[in-house]
Formats: C-alpha cells, structure tokens, sequence
C-alpha cells in the first residue's frame, strides 16, 4: 500500500489521512476499555492492510500507551504485520512432518520463485511469504495454505505451476497439483 492511498476492504481507493481519520473513530470507542489495544490493532490492520507506523503512533496516543508498548504487542502476535501483505500470503508448514517430507525445499522453491525471502512481500504486491509450525495436517505433509486454501502434498517441481495458477487468480486445488 502506498503512503497515500491504500484500499479497503470493500475495495474502494481511500487515502491514508482518511483511514487514519476513521481509526480515530475506533480508538474512541475502545479508549475505556482496560483490553482495548488488541482489538483496536485488529481493526487497524483490517483497515490498512497491514499496521503502518503513522497508525501505531495513532493508536498508541489515543489509547494512552507507550509506542514501545503498542509496537512490543504488534511484533509478539504473528497475526500482526508492519509491512505491507500481498493479496496472496503464503504459509509454508515448518512442523516436523512436514519438514521431514520435504517442506524446506517447497519453501526454497517459493523463495526462489517470487524473488523474496521469508517474511517479505513481491514488488507487485501480489504474494507474501511466511512459515507456519504445524497445521495439523502431518498425514498430508508437506502442506502450505495460500489466503485461507489448503494445498496438501505440495511438490517442489510444481510451486512454479501453483503460483502461475495464483497469478492468473485460477488457484489449483486437487490434490497432487501442486
């Protein structure tokens, strides 16, 4: 997202002053509520796309916190990003079953693929990449989600296949296709 507009999530272009405008509205109807930062960083993050210093700086003024407190509970939570997503997050399963069948070569694969490392996000902001420690879907292994998709099996030699797929918003789903 760019610094001055980014889209929400009914897809309408809206500047950053005016996200930052209805997170004020937010921020006052959370600011008497003793366990109001966590959700007020949830709605945030839905509004942005990601949480942007100018709306840590926000929050934590508005809810009368130390920045160092609101950012300490940003990078502790995974959920929480302070770098732009792409519209597709890749989770790459770590667990030991899935690492033993091969998940850090279908996260090399990846790497190599979109050009970004662990954490990062492609120039186009089409893809995010991240790891995951355990699905709960060892029988299945290696195993990735894409957005909220599971894909089981994933192969090394088809991560090119998959994200192509991806790209022409045609995700492959059947097992094996990946």
């Amino acid at each position: 997202m760019s610094q001055e507009c980014g889209t929400c999530c009914c897809g309408e272009e809206v500047s950053e002053q005016e996200l930052l405008g209805r997170l004020d509205e937010v921020i006052a109807d959370y600011k008497d509520k003793p366990d109001g930062l966590i959700p007020v960083l949830q709605i945030a993050q839905g509004m942005f796309g990601y949480l942007p210093e100018s709306a840590l700086k926000k929050i934590s003024r508005g809810l009368n916190k130390s920045y160092s407190e609101v950012a300490g509970v940003v990078s502790f939570y995974s959920f929480f990003s302070t770098q732009p997503r792409g519209k597709y997050l890749i989770r790459v399963c770590m667990g030991t079953a899935c690492y033993v069948r091969g998940g850090k070569q279908v996260l090399d694969a990846f790497k190599k693929e979109l050009n970004i490392d662990v954490g990062e996000t492609t120039e186009d902001r089409q893809f995010s990449l991240d790891i995951a420690r355990c699905f709960g879907a060892c029988g299945l292994a290696p195993v990735i989600t894409i957005n909220d998709e599971v894909h089981q099996r994933v192969k090394e030699a088809r991560i090119r296949e998959l994200v192509n797929s991806y790209r022409a918003s045609e995700p492959a789903t059947a097992e094996g296709d990946a």
